[in-house]
This record gives C-alpha cells, sequence and structure tokens, in this order.
C-alpha cells in the first residue's frame, strides 16, 4: 500500500472511530467501503480486527447501560450464523467483494434510514445478530442490523450494547476466517499498527459523547455509507 493511501485510510479510521464512540455505530461504514477502494483484500479481516480495541473501549466506558438480555440473545444469533458468513465468502469471487460491500452498505444504510420507530423484542434480537453474523463475517460490516434494534434506545444503552455484541462476533469471525485460510496476517499487523488512530478517534470521542445529537450523526454517517457504497458500486 503506498504512503497516500496508508494516510487517507488512518485519516478514515481516526474518524470513523469518533463517529462509532460518540454515536454507537458507523465504523464498519466509513471504514469497509473505503478499504475496498483502496484494496478489496483488506476486507474483511482488517475492519473486524481494527474494530476490536475500539469496541472493547466502549463496552467498558459505558458497561453500566449495557442490555445484557439484548446482547444474549444478539451474540447466540450471531455466533449460530457465522459459518454462513464464511460460505458467503467463499461463493464471492475477489474482484467482486468490492461490488458485494458496495450493495451491502447501501442496502442497509436504506434500511436503516427508512425503518420505522419500534420495540425490540427476541425475534428482533435474533434477526439481528443473524443478519449481522452473515454480513459482518464475509465483509466486515454488520452494524446497521443492530443499529436498527437500539435506535430508538436510550445512546449509552445503544454504544454499550452493539460494542459488546460486536466485540465478541469479531472474534469469533476472525478465529473462523484464519481457521479456514481465509486471513491474512498482514491485514491484522497493519490494524495494530493504526491502534495510535483508533484511540486519537476513540479519545475524541469520549470528550463529546454525551453532547452530541445521536440522531443527526447516525443521519451522517448513513448519508456518507450511501455515497461510499454507491462509489464501490460504480467501481470509480
Amino acid at each position: 500500500m503506498s504512503t497516500e493511501a496508508l494516510l487517507i485510510l488512518a485519516v478514515t479510521v481516526a474518524v470513523a472511530a469518533f463517529v462509532q464512540g460518540s454515536s454507537g455505530l458507523g465504523f464498519a461504514l466509513i471504514v469497509a467501503p473505503v478499504a475496498g477502494i483502496l484494496d478489496p483484500g483488506l476486507l474483511p479481516v482488517f475492519v473486524l480486527a481494527a474494530m476490536i480495541p475500539l469496541n472493547l473501549y466502549v463496552a467498558w466506558r459505558e458497561r453500566a447501560s449495557l442490555d445484557l438480555r439484548g446482547a444474549g440473545w444478539v451474540t447466540a444469533a450471531r455466533l449460530a450464523a457465522t459459518p454462513g458468513g464464511l460460505a458467503l465468502l467463499w461463493l464471492i469471487p475477489d474482484r467482486s467483494i468490492g461490488l458485494f460491500v458496495g450493495v451491502a452498505t447501501v442496502l442497509a444504510a436504506v434500511v436503516s434510514l427508512a425503518a420505522p420507530a419500534f420495540t425490540p423484542g427476541r425475534l428482533a434480537y435474533v434477526g439481528a445478530g443473524a443478519v449481522t453474523g452473515l454480513t459482518e463475517t464475509a465483509t466486515g460490516v454488520g452494524g446497521p442490523p443492530l443499529a436498527l434494534v437500539y435506535q430508538h434506545r436510550p445512546p449509552a444503552e445503544l454504544r454499550s450494547t452493539v460494542a459488546a455484541c460486536f466485540l465478541v462476533g469479531e472474534v469469533a469471525s476472525l478465529l473462523l476466517l484464519f481457521a479456514t485460510g481465509e486471513g491474512r496476517p498482514a491485514d491484522l499487523g497493519l490494524a495494530a499498527a493504526l491502534i495510535p488512530v483508533i484511540a486519537v478517534g476513540a479519545w475524541l470521542s469520549r470528550l463529546v459523547h454525551h453532547r452530541l445529537d445521536a440522531r443527526r450523526m447516525r443521519l451522517c454517517v448513513l448519508v456518507f455509507a450511501l455515497v461510499s457504497g454507491a462509489v464501490l458500486i460504480l467501481g470509480l
């Protein structure tokens, strides 16, 4: 990867860490399309690995607001669906991964923007966990289903619960990807090298997360996702 591409990726990761640390979602929606444009081979391992330290921090920072019941149902379904995500990855040719991520990102953003308010129940938790297991393992993007479930809950509950669910799921997906030869050690190294910029974004989110209008931030993230996804689909 060129120095220019690495700088673009680093800035994108820092911004994404700030956005997710502040609003509870957005890291993969921001990073995956950009990574797909720079190097489709970065998906999904780099995105999954880069989110681990961020989600560990957010889950710990707001642990008092964690929805244990919802997280339990989401995580169980997400783990059960992880092998399906691996199968999906096998079915997607390397040259088409950018297109797939673009379509998945745009669809997820459109659904997130259009979904009406509702009170989640067991079926919603299980459905969100299953879809997340499929899409996150295959592409690194899994936030929108969880955002849909928790979008009308208190911001601290959304941030902590989504972070905890992601944390468990990301580790499971990475273990499965590397066990089956689908992971590149270099992607882990790149994620580790960018921990300082992740830390900067997370630290900045700590300063403002309780002041931001989460609804507006969510809208900005989803609009960015629409644009980035469209760029991937068009192959620009």
